[in-house]
């Protein structure tokens, strides 16, 4: 009697091609759950701007163009002072992610509860990838009047107090070139600017990596852009801190009920199961290979 084991193999073959698809399909379906809920926010918050009188010179279609336009951009070093007087240079800053953003200190209500609202997306930032992760540049662009003391002012009254966190004021100069590397439209009126509600990030290297809009962000429009600068686009100096860099990349996501971002296990521990189960059928398929009798020969 001739005995033969090549339907085996072939079922076991089979079991390990769907079940190394279905580990693929939920990583990928990770992927887009976080692609979708990264770019929702910056679909439904429009650019707004001050609900002043519209000023003559604003567009707010060509706003947004110029803005889009500053991607990929490397933004210039710039001399700022903070409210004690220090001195601030971006090119001190460079090694890790910047997040930029623009108010004017006389404004009574929509620059303060932009950076109020700033504030808690970036807390969970912080929370989420480290307290020293990345940096956060306020910036006053009505240059006469926002004096390192205004913005000093300015931060005091909105309670922030946060490492890596600078209030600053500039030169016009300075602001004039700057606001063309970002991208950030503003025109004076009658009541105070209209101007580009927007948060530029920066990444390591000085390039503008994305813009964040709306009065009211959500934490995926900043965390998601960080998570891939930090752990995705940063060349990590061996392959297990890659390794490393790539769990967190996947693994660290946001839940919508709580607001906030957490470690997923679940994502981890399937791979590590779905990584068993080949290994365990890689080995009872070589372990019945070898004890098949070879073809041709007789039992």
């Amino acid at each position: 009697m001739i005995t033969t084991s090549n339907k085996t193999p072939a079922y076991l073959l089979l079991f390990m091609g769907l079940l190394f698809m279905g580990s693929a399909v939920a990583v990928e379906e990770h992927a887009h759950e976080m692609e979708a809920i990264t770019t929702e926010p910056m679909q439904d918050h429009d650019p707004a701007m001050h609900q002043h009188e519209k000023g003559a010179d604003y567009n707010e279609k060509a706003a947004l163009a110029l803005s889009q336009a500053a991607m990929g951009q490397t933004v210039g070093d710039y001399d700022f002072l903070d409210g004690s007087g220090k001195q601030i240079t971006l090119e001190s800053m460079r090694g890790k992610p910047v997040l930029i953003s623009l108010i004017y200190t006389s404004c009574y209500h929509i620059c303060p509860t932009v950076t109020t609202n700033l504030e808690k997306i970036v807390e969970i930032a912080r929370d989420a990838l480290g307290d020293d992760s990345f940096s956060v540049l306020t910036i006053g662009f009505d240059t006469p009047n926002d004096t390192p003391d205004r913005m000093r002012l300015f931060a005091k009254q909105r309670n922030i107090d946060i490492n890596n966190w600078h209030f600053v004021s500039a030169s016009a100069a300075t602001m004039k070139d700057l606001a063309q590397d970002l991208g950030f439209s503003y025109f004076s009126t009658g009541k105070g600017f209209d101007h580009m509600i927007q948060a530029t990030l920066i990444d390591a290297e000085g390039k503008i990596y994305r813009q964040i809009y709306g009065m009211a962000p959500e934490p995926p429009a900043l965390v998601e852009p960080l998570k891939e600068i930090l752990y995705g686009k940063q060349v990590a100096a061996t392959p297990i801190e890659g390794w490393i860099n790539n769990i967190k990349l996947f693994c660290t996501v946001y839940d919508p009920a709580t607001g906030r971002y957490h470690f997923d296990y679940s994502l981890f521990i399937a791979l590590g199961v779905g990584l068993l189960l080949l290994g365990g059928t890689a080995w009872f398929i070589v372990s019945a290979w070898r004890k098949s009798p070879a073809p041709g020969s007789v039992k």
